[in-house]
């Protein structure tokens, strides 16, 4: 087990305990102070979030990856631009070898200009599941005044941007994971929190993910969060829907043996996503991995992967390769409800 999967598996443990949590614990004092410093300038109106012409959504987290949020994202997106609306998609491309210190064109909302590589995973699955513009840039004020001006954008989705408060948001929605919740409580690096108790007070919506084919957990969640942060809360149903073949679109049969691989941030889900097929192996990397072909081109049989793997799988052309599809299910209207669309 490497350092990585190690400190992952003390964030979930809600009775962590041993010299390396100590040391991430003390090192944990130090992020907080960082971070309630940063939030206290902005909340005290000593910095100020630059604003763009545009109405912006921000859609993040309080806890690390792999909650479930670039699905969101897209049906976000989706509905926006039902309504009439030029949506472009700002990100900070994470996992890509664009450099992020320029504004990057991922697509237009027509053609792509980048593979996954180097867009990153989660923007150049966007950029194929969606029509909105995606730009990946570290300065997302430059990324969002870019997209308006040069392609007519009037409303923004920063995806992941909770924490990234330069910019200005007219609406700050937060996702939290049904099955793992805040892990142990604690800050990075010893758990998986970004943020302290002053960030609640900056959300305006949150949205339960349920990571389960039985919902009641996630809706029990979130109406108590609701109530207990006086925040309107509202589920996102994600369940499986089914496994198709990267190259030709073909259903895999329930039932059949494969090996399921991912490279995502909470791998646990993906796995028992997979119940009706026989898992004769399981591989993990590290969230973001960058695949070669040697990763891949020795397993035998049926690969499973995300679709956030997929799309950094596709290029090299294997016949076994498959994605498991989710099917999600938000109510975007009652999320926004009472804003100007």
């Amino acid at each position: 087990m490497n350092l990585k999967t190690k400190i992952t598996e003390i964030h979930y443990n809600k009775n962590a305990k041993g010299v390396l949590f100590a040391v991430l614990k003390f090192c944990s004092l130090f992020y907080g102070v960082g971070s309630s410093l940063k939030n206290l300038l902005y909340d005290k109106k000593i910095l100020f979030p630059k604003k763009v012409e545009a109405f912006v959504i921000s859609i993040g987290n309080v806890t690390t990856g792999g909650v479930g949020k670039t699905p969101v994202v897209a049906e976000f997106a989706k509905y926006l631009m039902e309504q009439g609306n030029k949506v472009a998609i700002v990100s900070r491309g994470y996992g890509g070898k664009l450099s992020n210190k320029k504004v990057n064109v991922i697509s237009d909302g027509g053609k792509i200009y980048y593979e996954a590589y180097l867009a990153g995973d989660e923007p150049y699955w966007l950029s194929v599941n969606t029509n909105a513009i995606v730009i990946t840039t570290k300065d997302r004020f430059s990324g969002a005044k870019y997209a308006i001006e040069n392609y007519n954008a009037n409303y923004i989705i920063l995806d992941d941007g909770f924490q990234h408060r330069k910019l200005h948001r007219d609406l700050d929605i937060v996702l939290v994971d049904s099955e793992k919740g805040f892990g142990n409580g604690n800050l990075l690096p010893a758990g998986p929190l970004r943020e302290g108790q002053e960030a609640f007070g900056r959300i305006d919506r949150l949205i339960v993910v349920s990571k389960n084919v039985e919902h009641s957990r996630a809706e029990k969640m979130a109406k108590i969060m609701s109530k207990r942060n006086s925040v309107p809360s509202v589920v996102c149903y994600s369940e499986p829907e089914c496994v198709y073949n990267v190259k030709n679109g073909e259903y895999l049969q329930k039932g059949a043996e494969i090996t399921a691989l991912c490279a995502i941030g909470q791998p646990e889900q993906f796995f028992k996503f997979l119940k009706d097929y026989t898992i004769t192996n399981q591989i993990t990397f590290d969230d973001h991995h960058q695949y070669s072909l040697e990763d891949v081109v020795n397993i035998a049989g049926s690969i499973v992967v995300t679709e956030k793997d997929a799309v950094k799988l596709q290029k090299f052309g294997l016949d076994n390769v498959y994605a498991l599809k989710l099917k999600t299910s938000i109510d975007v209207g009652e999320v926004l409800n009472g804003k100007k669309i």
